[in-house]
């Protein structure tokens, strides 16, 4: 296999033609170094290889999907035996099929008997801009249509199309727009190492959740349809809100008459160790966005659940729901999604992960990585953590170009065999679920070298 792998890049140049053919995301053409684009041509577990024959362990699970790792023959199996026996089918026209019927009965064995619907796409982004039309549909049908506006926060991520970039938070994103959607409001993010005051971490917790409150009552309780956030912040710099945070959410939300949406993109389907990170985190969401880990991303598939309340509203009352997809409920992302789903529980990768690996982990991370000079702290449950890098290990400080320093991270990490992410100064790590005790040390034997790395060319240490 390697040596075909070889003749064919022999053949082509892909780096050049990446360059040239693609709009990338996120990036600024115009700063693109050629020896810096990367071409992966294999992966098996937790590692890839690239064209040049490098193993790096994805320390990302790539865009936080991979959640049973690369190469897994059961999920390949799955797609060839259900594309064989049916490659497609629509949705549409009061039409089923056996792979995505089985699938929703088995998502609904996750949940509590409250929730009843769900609504199938292809992404992340989808499914967080089906909520939209969703939340205010059900007000419409509740007899409320005045409540329309939707609260997000500061610096979140929920998608990239439209009204998910508007219902993130993030300024870049804002800044392509002339075309983000009206009535969509934002509070500040939970993150306590970027709050200046003297709060603790109860207290500070209390006080961000409260934000939403004094949001509600601003904008008037009979125009604020649904609270949005993620249970823990992702791409927004993988913030883990204090404990009192969510219990208090769901008060506000509760006492206003407010739908609370998680945002399970990232957090569902084991990151935690847990099926769900609201789970983890004590609250009960009205609505819930789901794709990334619900096929380990080897296939794109995404969702909202509803709760009965929403869902029998839309279905009993809300007549033609004019919102659909051509791939929805996909034959073979739902044979996928199924062969997942019981790898993370018959396969025993979910029970591993909540007694073992995950705290092997975040016990490690902090013990072996907790004194070194750059880290000032590191959260993280599961299989999911941040380190906040700072120029000193007490108070709060912060480095005056955090984005060089995370990007300075970033590459001595992929130096030395690893790919992880940073926001600002926080390194970010999510390695698949399936990880041995062996390949989670290997993770942190080379962020300890990418720290090293990092201290010197900052004259730290």
């Amino acid at each position: 296999m390697n040596h075909i792998v070889g003749r064919v890049l022999e053949q082509r140049d892909y780096r050049a033609i990446h360059l040239a053919r693609h709009l990338l995301p996120f990036e600024d053409h115009k700063f693109l170094q050629p020896e810096h684009a990367r071409v992966i041509v294999r992966g098996q577990g937790l590692h890839v290889w690239d064209e040049q024959g490098h193993r790096l362990l994805d320390a990302m699970s790539g865009l936080w999907c991979t959640t049973l790792g690369y190469g897994r023959q059961e999920l390949v199996d799955a797609a060839a035996r259900q594309m064989t026996t049916l490659s497609y089918c629509s949705q549409f026209f009061n039409t089923t099929h056996p792979a995505v019927a089985e699938l929703s009965a088995r998502l609904f064995e996750l949940l509590p008997a409250c929730y009843s619907r769900v609504l199938y796409c292809n992404s992340g982004s989808e499914a967080n801009e089906t909520l939209i039309k969703v939340v205010r549909r059900y007000w419409e049908l509740a007899g409320r249509a005045g409540k329309r506006v939707i609260i997000g926060r500061h610096n979140a991520y929920h998608g990239s199309t439209v009204g998910s970039a508007s219902l993130g938070g993030m300024k870049m994103m804002h800044a392509l727009g002339a075309s983000l959607l009206p009535e969509v409001a934002h509070i500040e993010q939970p993150f306590w190492f970027g709050y200046d005051g003297s709060l603790g971490q109860t207290e500070f917790g209390l006080h961000a959740a409260q934000a939403l409150e004094r949001k509600i009552i601003e904008l008037g309780a009979d125009n604020v349809a649904a609270f949005v956030a993620e249970p823990f912040q992702g791409a927004g710099g993988m913030i883990f809100p204090p404990a009192s945070y969510w219990p208090e959410i769901q008060r506000i939300c509760q006492r206003h008459d407010v739908l609370l949406c998680a945002d399970e993109v990232i957090g569902g389907f084991g990151r935690t160790g847990h099926w769900f990170a609201h789970q983890h985190f004590g609250f009960q969401p009205d609505l819930i966005t789901i794709a990334k880990g619900l096929t380990s991303g080897y296939v794109p598939m995404g969702g909202l659940l509803l709760s009965e309340r929403v869902g029998e509203t839309l279905a009993e009352r809300g007549g033609v729901f004019a919102h659909g997809f051509t791939y929805q409920g996909h034959p073979v992302a739902a044979a996928v999604a199924l062969a997942t789903l019981s790898l993370l529980d018959q396969g025993g990768v979910l029970a591993r992960l909540a007694s073992c690996t995950g705290p092997y982990l975040q016990a490690q991370l902090r013990s072996r990585l907790g004194d070194h000079v750059l880290v000032n702290g590191i959260e993280g449950t599961g299989a999911v953590a941040a380190l906040q890098l700072a120029p000193k290990k007490q108070g709060k400080q912060r480095f005056a170009n955090e984005n060089a320093v995370g990007l300075y991270c970033m590459q001595r990490a992929q130096h030395h065999g690893l790919i992880v992410r940073t926001s600002g100064a926080r390194i970010i790590l999510a390695p698949a679920l399936v990880a041995s005790l062996a390949e989670l040390d290997e993770l942190i034997d080379k962020l300890a070298l990418t720290l090293d790395d990092t201290a010197r060319a900052l004259k730290m240490g």
